[in-house]
């Protein structure tokens, strides 16, 4: 039986070493993060658990935690927070979300093992539905831009974006064609097909509003003078 592959994403390189050390000694294959962007670029799907900081750089812990939530292919993946932050109200926040545990620092390394084996035996039940949901393709995921397209929900960066109907659709479809220059008439004819007058300038204004929304990710819609637009790699 394969070992549990367990994420620890915290600042504090002494701290991930020495809990990487300790849960290897329990059996379990550990990989390392000094930051939530670091973390995000793993295949997060791989892991049977993260413990994760609140208090990071850019990305907090809360941020990348709804970043995960969001993902239905990485959404039943359990997480424990570590964080030296023992308010209630950060606790509840951290429950609210959906993480399956909540460890204040100072810890004892004991009492972290003993946390990561009973979410696990906890969640080991969801480990058959996730891997359901991973085959759906029904949530596009660049980096931190997610649209699910079954709920028609486009997150950004761990926050909500309210796009209209056919800025969603118009979205999904470049990225779908990732890589490739969708021409006018393509779009057109996918986005707009049920509509009796669509002015020339309608994908302009709905490109540039969609590039406004959605924050960072705005600059990965390019456009082609006389071709199209498309979603680069």
């Amino acid at each position: 039986m394969a070992a549990e592959h367990i994420l620890i994403v915290d600042d504090e390189d002494t701290l991930c070493e020495v809990l990487k050390l300790n849960l290897e000694n329990e059996g379990y294959d550990v990989d390392t993060a000094l930051s939530a962007e670091d973390a995000l670029m793993l295949d997060i799907k791989q892991y049977s658990l993260i413990l994760l900081d609140i208090m990071m750089g850019e990305i907090s812990g809360i941020k990348m935690a709804k970043m995960l939530k969001a993902d239905v292919t990485t959404a039943n993946i359990p997480i424990i927070f570590c964080t030296a932050r023992d308010s209630e109200d950060d606790m509840v926040m951290g429950l609210n979300i959906g993480a399956d545990d909540y460890i204040m620092k100072p810890y004892t390394i004991r009492n972290v093992i003993a946390r990561v084996k009973s979410v696990l035996r906890r969640t080991s039940g969801q480990k058959t539905v996730a891997s359901t949901s991973v085959e759906k393709p029904n949530v596009l995921k660049i980096e931190g831009l997610y649209l699910d397209l079954e709920f028609k929900r486009c997150i950004v960066d761990g926050d909500e974006v309210k796009l209209a109907r056919k800025e969603f659709e118009l979205l999904a479809y470049l990225i779908l064609h990732r890589g490739k220059i969708c021409s006018r008439e393509q779009i057109l004819s996918r986005i707009w097909s049920n509509e009796v007058v669509v002015l020339d300038r309608t994908i302009d204004v709905n490109i540039t509003r969609l590039r406004s929304k959605i924050g960072p990710y705005g600059s990965y819609i390019v456009t082609r003078s006389g071709f199209g637009y498309g979603f680069r790699d």
